[in-house]
């Protein structure tokens, strides 16, 4: 069986679609599965254990019809057996029903008439079960698995390699991802202020000065420039690839990070992990662990937690 799952979105929201690979490649160990991501989302794959083939199409561009004919064309050459669509719209719809797909399996939606199956769409749900309700079509009915990543060895050993260099492979160490990253670069009020930042690396290490703080380099250099400045004693790593950066966030005793693509890594590799939202519901992106703990804004603007509301939520786990 030939199955192609077509996931728009940013890394995170690729990963959050892992759980639902996984389990249709645990009941149909011999099927192909291949994916059509943004091209801004194909390095999610990189850490799959499941997918064969990741292709592209710029779902968000102004795509002309000659673009998406295209991709009609690729998908009916590859002769598929099943596709999968977690878009809703009747374009979506259409375009798979143009590829003669046999089975056409969505949400039910303005383009489920052009589905040969279709199940409810639950708006509250955490994202990753949401994604995984696709698969009842295809018999499977069991609850969505945790999130999991398959790290390529080499990045393993990168980061065996960098906890060496930064000095923190025998204490462990604090993790902070600060704000939106290259790897989300569509990311919508995800970078909280470098003076609460501050606030919270200072008092981290005045009560756990054996317990270094490491950060991770982002996208975005103005950021790191100020947090630098602010915090010349912290420690900087810079994962090229998204299988270096998992490691990195595996070998953490605790991940500070902003709703962006590395907390749902931070899930994935179990790390503990508190997160920081501002206008994005914790509830959809975050499974509910006594590992997992969401900070909310009160306001909905990221920059409008407390430094304190962090702290407090360090000390009191």
């Amino acid at each position: 069986m030939r199955v192609v799952a077509l996931v728009p979105g940013g890394i995170g929201d690729q990963i959050l679609f892992f759980p639902t690979l996984d389990d249709l490649k645990r009941y149909y160990p011999n099927a192909q599965l291949d994916v059509v991501v943004e091209p801004r989302s194909k390095a999610a794959y990189r850490v799959s254990k499941s997918v064969n083939e990741v292709l592209t199409f710029d779902y968000k561009d102004r795509n002309s019809l000659a673009d998406w004919s295209n991709l009609v064309g690729t998908m009916r050459d590859r002769e598929y057996d099943a596709a999968i669509t977690v878009n809703q719209s009747w374009l979506m719809g259409l375009l798979l029903w143009l590829t003669g797909i046999p089975t056409r399996v969505g949400y039910q939606g303005k383009g489920a008439v052009f589905l040969t199956n279709s199940v409810p769409f639950p708006a509250n749900q955490y994202v990753a079960a949401t994604n995984h309700n696709l698969l009842q079509p295809f018999g499977v009915k069991t609850p969505c698995p945790e999130l999991a990543v398959n790290i390529p060895k080499p990045d393993i050993e990168w980061s065996q390699n960098e906890q060496k260099r930064l000095g923190v492979q025998e204490t462990g160490y604090i993790l902070i991802h600060g704000g939106s990253s290259e790897l989300s670069a569509q990311a919508v009020d995800k970078l909280y202020p470098v003076e609460n930042w501050q606030e919270i690396i200072q008092e981290c290490q005045q009560k756990q000065p054996d317990l270094p703080v490491v950060v991770t380099q982002t996208g975005n250099e103005k950021f790191m420039r100020s947090l630098l400045r602010l915090t010349p004693d912290i420690k900087v790593t810079s994962p090229d690839n998204i299988g270096k950066l998992a490691a990195m966030i595996g070998g953490a005793s605790l991940m500070l990070s902003t709703d962006d693509a590395p907390m749902h890594l931070s899930v994935a590799v179990q790390t503990y992990t508190i997160a920081l939202f501002g206008p994005t519901d914790a509830a959809k992106l975050l499974p509910k662990s006594d590992k997992f703990l969401p900070i909310k804004s009160p306001t909905g603007k990221m920059a409008d937690i407390l430094p304190k509301t962090v702290l407090d939520k360090i000390w009191g786990g």
